[in-house]
């Protein structure tokens, strides 16, 4: 045989493979899938290598819990937020401040402040969620914006723009998380049990009463499902979700600011979801961890990111509109196709 013709035989063996593991995804159950992620997460560090890399690993984690979250609300319930830093915010100030000020245990502060971005989701929801379209995004904005005010001028309560230093490490007896590969394996296990309870909301009674919110509000309240519930219940646990990812935030990097719970941070978040992918769970991982890699990137040229941000998002929505998981799939599960029909004709 040719090395033209070995060369093109190794190409359609790595087609059929690729095929053949997309086939068999999408016949596995979800709790498959989360076994293969947590296994990838556990080798991953050591594939990266460096100190530095385990980091980044672990900040894409943090946001994938935000995004996940917000994917609940926006993906499957339909209901747009422009204020989830704000969450973010008020679980990261919750645990500085019980435990850089109080003295409280970092694994209580988390509890109280998953506790308190829930009850503040709880609070505001009632009345925000009462509006519709355009003026909830605008509600919700207005809610962000009130609230990294208040982290500025409180100054007696959250040191204002000098922010809060000095947050202990999260710890069990004498072992403290206190390196970037310890605190990683703390988020990625946080990430797991995340997908886990999204993945069973998605595939409840709950689940599909949020699906038919989001395809008509108006046909799901005709059809019984009580839609003010579902949407206050989806708000409340993405605030929690979000104020989580906050407490971990501040643990992780001992120090934190209002700068980093403003409204441009909320756009990043919305961001990671429709790149990850509207109404996917495992999109929200992509959209996350894209995003974040792109904002290192950018870095050293902050005045040119939105404009970065921007490309990339029209890009994505124009040649893969579903998100980069569904995209990724759909282009593996196309090339499997064309290759087999290359294949037969060759026959």
């Amino acid at each position: 045989m040719s090395v033209r013709g070995k060369s093109r035989q190794c190409r359609l063996a790595i087609t059929a493979a690729l095929t053949a593991l997309v086939g068999w995804g999408t016949q596995l159950r979800t709790w498959h899938w989360l076994v293969v992620a947590a296994a990838a997460a556990a080798v991953l560090p050591f594939l990266l290598g460096s100190g530095y890399a385990v980091g980044l690993a672990a900040e894409i984690g943090i946001y994938t819990i935000v995004a996940l979250g917000l994917n609940l609300l926006m993906g499957y319930a339909g209901q747009v937020s422009l204020g989830q830093a704000a969450f973010v915010g008020i679980g990261a100030y919750t645990s500085a401040i019980l435990t850089a000020k109080v003295g409280l245990s970092p694994w209580l502060s988390m509890v109280a402040g998953v506790t308190l971005s829930g009850l503040t989701a709880a609070v505001v929801g009632v009345p925000l969620l009462k509006l519709r379209g355009h003026y909830l995004a605008m509600g919700t904005l207005g809610f962000g914006v009130i609230m990294n005010i208040l982290m500025v001028q409180w100054e007696d309560l959250t040191r204002g723009t000098v922010g809060i230093w000095g947050i202990p490490p999260l710890s069990i007896g004498g072992f403290a998380f206190d390196t970037d590969l310890r605190f990683y394996y703390v988020v990625a296990g946080a990430v797991i049990l995340c997908m886990a309870m999204a993945s069973n909301i998605i595939n409840s009674r709950v689940g599909r009463a949020m699906r038919a919110v989001h395809g008509s509000e108006v046909a799901a309240g005709t059809s019984g499902v009580d839609t003010g519930r579902y949407k206050l219940q989806v708000f409340i646990l993405s605030g929690a979700m979000a104020g989580l990812a906050g407490s971990l935030y501040a643990h992780h990097f001992r120090y934190i600011e209002p700068a980093s719970f403003g409204f441009g941070h909320s756009i990043e978040f919305v961001v990671m979801v429709v790149i990850g992918g509207m109404a996917s769970i495992w999109g929200a991982i992509f959209g996350a961890g894209a995003v974040t890699l792109i904002a290192e990137q950018v870095r050293r040229s902050l005045q040119y990111s939105p404009i970065i941000f921007g490309f990339v998002l029209v890009a994505i929505m124009i040649f893969m509109p579903w998100g980069l998981w569904r995209g990724g799939m759909d282009v593996l599960r196309r090339l499997g196709w064309a290759r087999s029909r290359q294949r037969v004709s060759a026959r």
